[in-house]
């Protein structure tokens, strides 16, 4: 009877420590988790992209060594990555995990956000940011960035269930993929979409497969999409226009895409949302944590 006394205390004593290491861990690590999207003046944008915190926020809260979650926009409205990144600061945090949800490389994810955060000092990227009324923010944590959204294969399940939604015969349909596109790393922008082609190919039964640009490459024009349209028509009867825009922005669904779109089969939908990239986002930053 006495062993079984002593034996229940121990573990009482023993659950106690583990409490006491957990709550230690979290008050000496410090360690927070940024989610950074570019921003966009558009309501609907922007809280598809604060649902991904409210649907990993707990999942992230789990794991010991992560003391909060914040959400940021790099431009357009607040709260920016230089208002996140100070009160990551002010609270004491030593390390803070950027979790850029952006689909590939690009100017903003290559130059600008580490420029934001003080991880480079390069003025011409700086003396952009500063025109474009972008707070840059040297942070005391140290900060580490993640991968963008394509380093999975989560871009190209995520289009080829939307392809299906739309499709009814893919023997008779071409897909135009609408992207926003980058003049600095248009290589691999392209890869990205010629990516996704190659995939559709195999799994919806698609031969006819194009994209065009959106964004600033082309002057926010409807030209491009109306361009790639014809050309499809030339093959086929039918086209499928799929946009491969993060977040639903009535600018671009509507403004533009829905503009160049006549008699084919468009949705003014997007990535998300998607739970694939909750989890994406969650699976990362956990395994971002666990191997600083």
């Amino acid at each position: 009877m006495l062993k079984t006394v002593t034996l229940l205390l121990i573990s009482i004593a023993l659950f106690g420590c583990n409490e006491n290491r957990v709550s230690e861990v979290k008050e000496s690590e410090k360690i927070g988790i940024l989610i950074v999207n570019h921003g966009s003046v558009a309501e609907s944008w922007r809280n598809m992209l604060l649902d991904i915190e409210k649907n990993v926020e707990e999942d992230l809260l789990k794991n010991v060594k992560i003391t909060d979650v914040k959400t940021a926009f790099m431009e357009y409205t607040e709260p920016s990555i230089a208002t996140r990144m100070k009160e990551f600061d002010e609270e004491g945090y030593s390390q803070v995990v950027v979790v850029p949800v952006f689909l590939t490389v690009s100017s903003h994810y290559s130059h600008d956000i580490p420029v934001i955060v003080g991880l480079s000092s390069d003025p011409k990227i700086k003396a952009e940011l500063d025109k474009e009324k972008i707070e840059v923010y040297r942070a005391k944590a140290r900060v580490t960035i993640t991968p963008p959204l394509d380093y999975s294969s989560i871009l190209k399940k995520n289009i080829e269930k939307r392809v299906k939604v739309l499709s009814d015969n893919p023997e008779n349909e071409g897909v135009l993929l609408v992207a926003y596109g980058d003049k600095q790393y248009n290589q691999q922008w392209e890869e990205m979409v010629e990516n996704i082609g190659k995939f559709l190919k195999i799994k919806t039964g698609h031969n006819d497969i194009a994209y065009a640009w959106c964004g600033h490459l082309v002057g926010y024009s409807s030209t491009p999409t109306e361009n790639g349209i014809k050309k499809l028509l030339e093959l086929d009867d039918n086209v499928l226009v799929v946009p491969v825009l993060i977040a639903n922005d009535p600018y671009f669904q509507r403004d533009i895409i829905q503009k160049a779109v006549d008699n084919v089969k468009y949705i003014q939908d997007a990535i998300l949302p998607d739970n694939n990239v909750n989890n994406w986002v969650r699976d990362i930053a956990i395994k971002t944590v666990e191997d600083l």
